[in-house]
């Protein structure tokens, strides 16, 4: 006779949740501390790699870019997002705010001593890794006036730097207040190929090509000295926004007519072929 009972298993043999997954939680825990150090040494790995090939940000030291970007003193200097991919492919264009290296004729004023011990080199490390700047740090901040090639010179009758003797745009120029608003004059330079003459924003409150070197030839900045593009204001939230890199150059050498409409044209003559195909698959889904 067979016996249709279900079969019970002894109290012992009965599986116990608690039992099974205390185990399994302290194993999670235990691994999870395990990778942690792994997980920051990889996060750091990344960090220094995304600095090194793409972008950094850097901390805006002087009020040379004034109003651009903040530098003032008793203010929270502006953190800016560097591009660094762009200038793999091409040149430093007028215009453009740029962050360079420093050439041997340049002097920078906010460098100060290198700290003498592991521990504060090891933190001005990590605060470079967030836009600190480090205290060897000989990096420059400027925007891009002319290029090689060109000839520089300020000022015309209306006070204004002009490139091959055309005034330039410059709506983004400052002068502090209760001082007056005229650039320092400095002769006529013509910049040789791979150079380029670069000022800051507060045009009276720089020093720059006009006066690094003494000024001339030994005021430029060689291309290859060039690190990135400023790109984005990063901190503090009430300043974020974009770096502007409006060509100072484009309307005095008559060239909005056609620059400033080629995306409206090519937009135009990309879209009709799409919107023609789009008319016959549209016919022939009604046949």
């Amino acid at each position: 006779m067979v016996d249709d009972a279900p079969e019970q298993n002894p109290p012992g043999d009965e599986p116990s949740s608690d039992a099974s997954d205390k185990p399994a939680k302290q194993k999670k825990k235990g691994n999870f501390w395990k990778e942690l150090p792994v997980l920051i040494l990889v996060a750091f790995g990344l960090a220094i790699g995304i600095q090194i090939f793409l972008g950094r940000v850097y901390m805006i030291p002087s009020e040379s870019m004034e109003t651009t970007l903040h530098g003032c003193t008793d203010c929270y200097g502006d953190r800016v997002l560097v591009d660094k991919v762009t200038f793999r492919f091409t040149d430093p264009a007028p215009g453009d705010v740029i962050v360079f290296r420093g050439p041997p004729s340049w002097q920078n004023d906010f460098v100060s001593a290198e700290p003498g011990n592991p521990i504060s080199q090891g933190l001005s490390w990590l605060g470079s890794l967030v836009g600190l700047p480090s205290a060897n740090e000989e990096d420059f901040v400027k925007r891009v006036i002319a290029v090689g090639g060109q000839t520089v010179k300020c000022c015309d009758d209306q006070n204004r730097v002009t490139v091959d003797g055309k005034p330039l745009d410059e709506p983004y120029k400052h002068f502090d207040e209760g001082t007056p608003a005229e650039q320092e004059s400095f002769e006529e330079l013509k910049i040789p190929d791979g150079m380029l003459f670069v000022l800051g924003d507060n045009r009276n409150h720089s020093c720059d090509s006009r006066c690094q070197g003494q000024g001339g030839l030994n005021g430029l900045v060689p291309v290859g000295d060039v690190i990135g593009k400023a790109r984005v204001i990063v901190l503090p939230p009430s300043r974020w926004g974009g770096v502007s890199d409006h060509d100072p150059q484009i309307v005095s050498m008559g060239a909005p007519g056609w620059q400033e409409n080629v995306p409206l044209g090519l937009g135009i003559v990309g879209a009709w072929p799409l919107l023609l195909l789009g008319r016959r698959v549209r016919d022939r889904f009604r046949r």
